[in-house]
């Protein structure tokens, strides 16, 4: 090899070195996309999981989030916006899965608080998800939805009629009616599906339920429950419907009872998978985690504005009592 093209090529190879080394330096660049409002970043716990790993927004690590609709299109354009300027997508809730799903398939997707992501196809199991994406998981098993079910039942014994409130094209809406459908039948509770458009549905929705006489509502896990969850439990009260949600916000919100996983804690779980994959994990290789506990959520002032009793055995059964 001549002399010039020894240096040539020596050139290139030192240059392909400091790039690596620059890129290496280069502080990580994530995005994350909400489902409602800026008040969810106080509650979700992701900055402070972060921050307990040693990232440090502006320093380690850029953090740029959109707060949307919580709507397929909204969610998914705006993941295709921030596409171009960012080396790591977080999505939040089962829409923003399935619109990462869609929009962002070419770079490591940790989602938060998905429900069934192995039913809906976000991943291939939660063992080994293969793929882009990993993340931590709000319900992976259908028996929750029959807890909760079961819960409206053990206050309200002569149960019968039961509405099931989620928003249209949110994927936990089939999912809670596939897992209720199992134990309703066995409870002789009928099933009543309402999927309203927007929050200016709710209020029509809620009217539905007391022309039909339903003596109960769930209400879908999902990211436009949580993001309406005041609009909810006041309409539940005002219309005298005992309600059951995935989410202790919405019983502290004066919602009646809740069983869910505690989401401060399903953050701090996407912090960790979001640092190895910084540290060289492959999402495919990363399992999805699932929540380390349910939580049982009641609020004892709305029970006795419903005019119900609740039996001191559910009450000690509680994690919580709002009184």
């Amino acid at each position: 090899m001549k002399r010039r093209e020894f240096i040539a090529s020596l050139a290139t190879i030192l240059a392909g070195m400091l790039s690596t080394r620059a890129r290496a330096a280069a502080p990580w660049r994530i995005g994350q996309v909400f489902g409602g409002s800026s008040e969810i970043v106080s509650s979700s716990g992701l900055e402070q999981g972060l921050a307990s790993l040693g990232y440090v927004d502006g320093k380690n690590i850029r953090l740029q989030t959109r707060f949307v609709a919580p709507h397929p299109n909204e969610m998914k354009d705006a993941i295709l916006a921030l596409l171009p300027d960012i080396d790591l997508l977080v999505v939040w809730g089962t829409i923003g899965g399935v619109a990462a799903k869609a929009a962002a398939p070419n770079i490591p997707v940790v989602f938060i608080s998905v429900g069934a992501p192995v039913d809906i196809g976000l991943v291939e199991s939660l063992a080994h998800p293969g793929g882009n994406m990993t993340g931590t998981t709000f319900e992976a098993a259908s028996e929750t939805y029959g807890k909760r079910l079961q819960l409206l039942k053990e206050i309200l014994p002569d149960l019968s009629r039961v509405a099931v409130i989620g928003a249209k094209g949110d994927p936990n809406v089939p999912f809670a009616m596939m897992s209720l459908g199992k134990s309703a039948p066995l409870m002789r509770i009928s099933l009543t599906s309402i999927e309203v458009g927007s929050a200016d549905d709710l209020t029509r929705a809620f009217e539905q339920m007391k022309r039909d006489r339903l003596e109960g509502v769930i209400a879908v896990a999902g990211a436009f429950t949580y993001a309406n969850s005041k609009a909810i439990a006041d309409l539940a009260l005002a219309n005298g419907v005992p309600s059951c949600h995935g989410f202790k916000e919405t019983v502290a919100a004066g919602g009646l009872i809740s069983l869910g996983p505690d989401l401060i804690a399903l953050a701090r779980q996407g912090a960790s998978l979001i640092d190895k994959i910084i540290q060289g994990a492959r999402p495919a290789d990363l399992p999805v985690e699932q929540p380390t506990r349910y939580v049982t959520s009641i609020n004892l002032k709305t029970a006795k504005s419903l005019g119900l009793n609740l039996s001191p055995a559910l009450l000690a059964s509680a994690d919580e009592v709002i009184e």
